[in-house]
Order: structure tokens, then C-alpha cells, then sequence
């Protein structure tokens, strides 16, 4: 059962950094510090770093500029265009150390599986985020944006103090990923080509007053 525990552990860890990574990485960082700083949790030696009070406080700025940024419609969706170079790769890192000094192989495995899982999670949000926007009142991209920060400080706790659970949950939420994501897609498809028309029409319209 001990042996159970600790995979389920680690597994919860590790996914659950990739996880939070892929939709607010400061967040993730942040809360994983101060659960840390407060004795809540023991972190592999490759996760040590994100303890210490530098990394907080960096974490700390850069998720109170993401906080406000994320809630005006058109720069969150700025903002997360830019973060897709930083979640993902971060996503594999800490995975990456989530798993401890095991072997090389695992290390790889888990990062793999990590930038896979914070990928899905930021081009979902991504994804949402665009078709929110298509809404005039910013009070959608606050909801939205509070709820998903509520949900990564919720999953990185949760994921250290009932793993199993998080493990179910995350079951859940990959599979509503394959779900809603073709949609998604498609929804922002459409997007794009009702934009591109519109400013088509809208030459032309300039081309044909600039000829009468």
C-alpha cells in the first residue's frame, strides 16, 4: 500500500504541475513555493529551487501582471499567444523533476508527458479565451480568468494532499479535453474566417468608394 501511495503521489505531482503549468504558470509556481515554505510538502531535489524566496517573489510579480493582464479582453489572448513558448516548456521541466533522482529514462517519460498535458491545457484555454473575446462585456474574461486561477491553486494543493483524488479529476478533465477541444477549434476557425471576410468586404467597400 505504501508503494501505492507513492506512485500515486508522484504521478499526482508530476501531472499536476504540467497541468497547472499549461494554464497559469506563476500561479503554479507560487503556490507550489509557499505549500513548500509552509512545510506542506517535501519537494524532490530538481523542485528545491522553486522554494526559495527569489523564485517566489519572482512568481509573485509575474503573476500579479498576469492577473490584470488576463482580464482585458484581446491582451489575455496576446498574452497567451507569448506564453505558449514559456507554459509548455516549463510544463516538461517540472514534470521533469517532479519525478525525483530515478533515472534518466523517467525524467524523459514525465517531461514528454508533461509538455503533452500543459500544451492541452493552454491551447484549450487559448482557444477559449478567443471566443470569450468575441463578447463585448469584459465581465466573462473576469469570471473566466478568476475561475481558472482558483482552479490551479485548488489542483496543486489538491494534487499534494489527495493525489488519488487529483488523479480522478484529472482523468475527468482529459476527457473533456478530447471533447471539447475539436470544438474549440472549430469554433475558432470560424472565427478567423468571419474576420478575414470582413475585412475583405471591407477593401473592397474602400476600393469602390476610392473608384466613384
Amino acid at each position: 500500500m505504501d508503494t501505492f501511495n507513492q506512485i500515486s503521489a508522484t504521478l499526482a505531482l508530476t501531472m499536476g504541475l504540467a497541468w497547472g503549468s499549461g494554464i497559469n504558470l506563476y500561479a503554479t509556481l507560487l503556490t507550489l513555493g509557499i505549500l513548500a515554505n509552509t512545510g506542506n510538502i517535501d519537494l524532490p531535489p530538481d523542485l528545491q529551487i522553486v522554494a526559495n524566496p527569489l523564485v517566489i517573489g519572482a512568481a509573485g510579480l509575474m503573476y500579479m501582471i498576469e492577473f490584470f493582464a488576463d482580464k482585458i479582453p484581446g491582451v489575455d489572448s496576446f498574452w497567451d499567444t507569448l506564453h505558449t513558448f514559456i507554459r509548455i516548456p516549463a510544463g516538461a521541466m517540472l514534470a521533469a523533476g517532479a519525478v525525483g533522482d530515478l533515472n534518466p529514462a523517467v525524467e524523459l517519460a514525465a517531461a514528454i508527458m508533461g509538455a503533452s498535458l500543459a500544451a492541452g491545457t493552454h491551447f484549450t484555454k487559448a482557444s477559449a479565451r478567443i471566443l470569450i473575446n468575441t463578447s463585448p462585456e469584459p465581465v466573462t474574461n473576469w469570471i473566466a480568468s478568476i475561475t481558472e486561477d482558483l482552479a490551479v491553486i485548488f489542483g496543486i494543493w489538491s494534487c499534494i494532499q489527495h493525489p488519488t483524488f487529483f488523479l480522478v479529476l484529472l482523468l475527468v478533465f482529459i476527457g473533456l479535453l478530447i471533447v471539447l477541444m475539436p470544438r474549440l477549434w472549430h469554433g475558432v476557425k470560424i472565427l478567423i474566417l468571419r474576420i478575414r471576410n470582413f475585412l475583405e468586404n471591407d477593401r473592397t467597400q474602400v476600393d469602390n468608394d476610392s473608384l466613384s
